[in-house]
């Protein structure tokens, strides 16, 4: 039984099927994110600012690594020209150049989620620390020389110490507030940081609140994990479904180009749709 329409457009629709059923996911898609950041934007305008470092105090600013996020947009935005390239040579006929356009897209794809868990490691091991006085720090702590993942207060008094190595963040261009004049703070450099880290020792009865960049530790992080991650997964999904095309798509296309060059078109729009998403998520969270 051949199933119709799926090359030739419907008479209802002018489109195919494929592309019909992609455009009505997408709106779907639409639907789930617009409702994330229409979360995100009521949340951010109802809380009062947070000065750097006290995320605590309100909606904290420079806590997310600005260049990584610039380097990634340009990954997915480089991945979108060559998904279009790769449908273009299909559209020529040309199944190698397709797969060649095609590699790099999954390379970029590649790229951005390593980048990505990179950046994420780097949250689970970077820390906010309030004191008694009413202080508060953010910084990577210096346990033999490593930086421990996921401690909290409770996991440096089970280990009986009495005090812990913090490597501080100092403020730079990234971290404190637009039209705020930077202040003078002393700091040497350090293995962590080229002289954008201060070490200091904290002593635990002076702490209050110790826990890593988490999505516990505040609601600017509950927000960024779960809107990062959900957007990773369909970087993930799509990468999966291009991937296939890519190395096993070839019997499609012998037997049937234009069909071929149809699913190529389909999940070009979904890689798209992940692209434009990143692009909106980006600014929001990282330079806002």
């Amino acid at each position: 039984m051949e199933i119709p329409y799926t090359v030739k457009p419907r008479p209802d629709t002018g489109l195919y099927n494929a592309k019909v059923g992609i455009w009505l996911f997408l709106a779907s898609e639409v639907m789930l994110f617009g409702a994330l950041f229409s979360s995100y934007i009521l949340l951010r305008v109802g809380a009062p600012d947070g000065f750097w470092p006290d995320v605590a105090t309100g909606w904290p600013h420079g806590l997310l690594n600005i260049p990584i996020g610039t380097f990634n947009t340009a990954v997915l935005i480089i991945s979108s020209v060559t998904v279009v390239m790769a449908w273009a040579a299909l559209k020529q006929g040309d199944f190698s150049k397709f797969r060649r356009f095609m590699l790099v897209t999954l390379g970029c794809a590649l790229g951005f989620l390593c980048i990505k868990t990179y950046e994420y490691n780097e949250k689970f091991t970077h820390y906010v620390i309030r004191m008694k006085d009413g202080t508060a720090v953010t910084g990577h702590l210096d346990i033999n020389g490593h930086s421990p993942r996921f401690w909290t207060l409770a996991t440096i008094t089970d280990k009986k110490m009495t005090s812990v190595k913090v490597h501080v963040d100092v403020p730079n261009q990234f971290r404190y507030p637009v039209g705020m004049k930077r202040p003078e703070v002393s700091h040497e450099a350090g293995e962590h940081g080229g002289g954008e880290h201060a070490a200091r020792e904290i002593k635990t009865a002076d702490i209050t609140f110790l826990q890593a960049f988490v999505p516990a530790t505040g609601t600017f992080f509950a927000i960024y994990f779960t809107m990062t991650f959900l957007h990773g997964l369909h970087v993930f999904g799509g990468a999966m479904v291009l991937g296939y095309f890519t190395f096993f798509g070839r019997k499609m296309y012998e037997s049937d180009p234009e069909r071929m060059t149809n699913r190529i078109e389909v999940g070009g729009l979904f890689w798209h749709f992940v692209d434009l998403v990143w692009i909106f998520l980006f600014p929001v969270m990282y330079l806002l």
